[in-house]
């Protein structure tokens, strides 16, 4: 009896002092990152699936493959036709370029580059091209031609197999800034894919540049560039340059030194 009266008399002690029993443990809060922030995900917590859908907008409709291979969205730029979407660099002349029976054109040797008739900012490219099965030539003048996005940044056209030469300007390289994270040509004289997502930089009024560019590159079906960031312009010698622009053509490179790469089935899609 005297110990029941001590155990009510310590609990009524325990509860005259304020003190409470313990809480049974809570389930933990869900995992957020640390400093990010997403204003569509504040407020109260959803409790039914309904509050977390949305209608609108509605994607477009694509077919995947349309005219020549290339979605029913796309702009075809080159189908074995002629040259109807490019034009000379140099001086904007009709393309004296080769167009061959099989649906190709190849680099006339020292006639200069050609570009698109239409400036292009955000986008996806598709292109197919070939080395000559002939061999001639080491390092970067075995078939060496490129394809600039903006006019001004390369995705390198080359010749590598069993042919070394500096890496961050090998095939399907950004030219002298990022080497591919692999090597995924096919054999010399056997037709090459590129798919390029390129995305523009931002400049401010004056001029400045405010946000890099990116570029991905997918090599016969291998990301070869992962999303890397443009540091500028591509030359050949000398620093990346940053100048402001806006739109700008597809280029694709005469090397100069009779590399006879060919290209087909070129479209574009605008992001």
């Amino acid at each position: 009896m005297i110990r029941i009266c001590s155990i009510l008399l310590l609990g009524m002690l325990f509860v005259a002092c304020g003190q409470k029993e313990p809480t049974p443990p809570q389930p933990p809060e869900p995992p957020t990152a640390p400093g990010i922030s997403y204003p569509e995900y504040q407020g109260q917590e959803p409790t039914t699936p309904e509050q977390t859908e949305v209608y609108e907008p509605v994607p477009p409709v694509v077919a995947p493959k349309s005219r020549n291979g290339a979605p029913s969205d796309a702009l075809v730029l080159f189908d074995g036709s002629g040259f109807e979407e490019w034009t000379m660099t140099r001086d904007s002349s009709e393309v004296i370029w080769h167009l061959n029976e099989d649906g190709s054109m190849t680099v006339a040797d020292k006639t200069g580059d050609i570009q698109t008739k239409q400036n292009f900012g955000d986008l996806q490219l598709h292109l197919e091209w070939r080395s000559p099965a002939d061999i001639q030539g080491a390092g970067q003048s075995r078939a060496n031609s490129g394809v600039f996005l903006n006019n001004l940044y390369e995705v390198q056209v080359l010749d590598n197999n069993d042919n070394k030469t500096y890496v961050n300007g090998q095939v399907a390289s950004v030219y002298k800034q990022h080497i591919p994270l692999a090597m995924a040509a096919m054999p010399s004289g056997e037709w090459n894919t590129y798919d390029i997502f390129y995305r523009a930089p931002d400049f401010d009024a004056a001029g400045n540049k405010v946000k890099s560019g990116t570029i991905t590159v997918i090599h016969n079906g291998v990301l070869v560039q992962d999303h890397v960031e443009i540091k500028g312009t591509t030359p050949y010698i000398g620093w990346p340059k940053n100048p402001s622009h806006g739109k700008g053509p597809i280029r694709l490179q005469d090397h100069g030194d009779n590399s006879r790469v060919s290209y087909r089935n070129i479209w574009v899609r605008e992001l």
